[in-house]
């Protein structure tokens, strides 16, 4: 065997992003930041917000005009899940802050359409899909505890649900059922979008990577899941119209997480 053959091979760079450790005060941080980008440029986190907050009236709307008023919370629930994909040009918007760029909104709208054919796309077909389960359960579990009867109202339909023991179990089930898909679709996707608009990887890779983040942080990642859920229902309670404000503190604090909790590549 020559010295040539005998020669170490050098290890093979590893390319998966790399995770760090983060604490609670690393959310603090996170949403403090979130809120200064909001601060710093109103415009776009208000234009964005009020294309959530539009779709969620219109989802109230449809439901309403249709017949099916017991199904204004479970989509007003399943509706928080496409946060994260709306909240995209939000995250471009802390990007280029980070990078001292100038904001444009032909710039800012050219990156979000152009992830349509990027990998950021299926991440949106991912979230979709999970939002059909969970409305798939929601309707088998309507037939399990209340059957097939039919509500007039809304009123009509939560004034079952709080004094029937019927209501009560399919709450309580529903709940249950649906803060599960909720902690699966949160852990997928938390780090994968801003990763993808940040980094060319495949969106396996980046919901291998947000599911990592999550599970070696978990005390802070779900506390900063449980503050965008405490926070949205908040905001949805006066007909969508807090949706303005907070999804765009909460797509600039999202991006500023995944700073902290995905480290830099390293340099070639």
């Amino acid at each position: 065997m020559t010295q040539m053959d005998a020669a170490p091979q050098p290890a093979p760079r590893r390319l998966d992003p790399q995770i760090g450790r983060i604490g609670v005060a690393d959310v603090v941080e996170a949403f403090a930041a979130g809120l200064r980008d909001f601060q710093a440029a109103p415009l776009y986190g208000l234009f964005f917000g009020g294309i959530y907050a539009l779709g969620g009236l219109f989802i109230l709307m449809s439901v309403t005009r249709l017949g099916m008023p017991y199904l204004a919370y479970p989509l007003a629930a399943g509706f928080v899940l496409i946060g994260p994909f709306v909240a995209v040009g939000l995250y471009e918007v802390s990007r280029r802050r980070e990078r001292q760029e100038a904001l444009r909104w032909s710039g800012i709208l050219g990156v979000v359409l152009a992830q349509g054919r990027r990998e950021l796309s299926w991440m949106a077909f991912v979230a979709l899909f999970l939002m059909m389960i969970w409305l798939y359960q929601v309707r088998l579990l309507l037939a399990l505890f209340l059957g097939f009867q039919s509500f007039a109202s809304f009123g009509g339909f939560l004034t079952v649900l709080a004094t029937t023991p019927e209501g009560l179990m399919f709450l309580a089930v529903g709940n249950l059922v649906g803060a599960v898909l909720a902690t699966v679709l949160f852990s997928l996707t938390v780090v994968s979008f801003p990763l993808l608009l940040d980094r060319e990887v495949d969106f396996i890779t980046a919901m291998i990577t947000s599911v990592r983040a999550v599970a070696l942080n978990p005390v802070p990642m779900l506390g900063f899941a449980a503050a965008i859920v405490a926070l949205s229902v908040v905001a949805m309670l006066p007909a969508f119209l807090g949706l303005v404000v907070i999804l765009p503190v909460l797509g600039h604090a999202t991006w500023h997480l995944y700073r902290r909790v995905v480290l830099p590549p390293a340099p070639c």
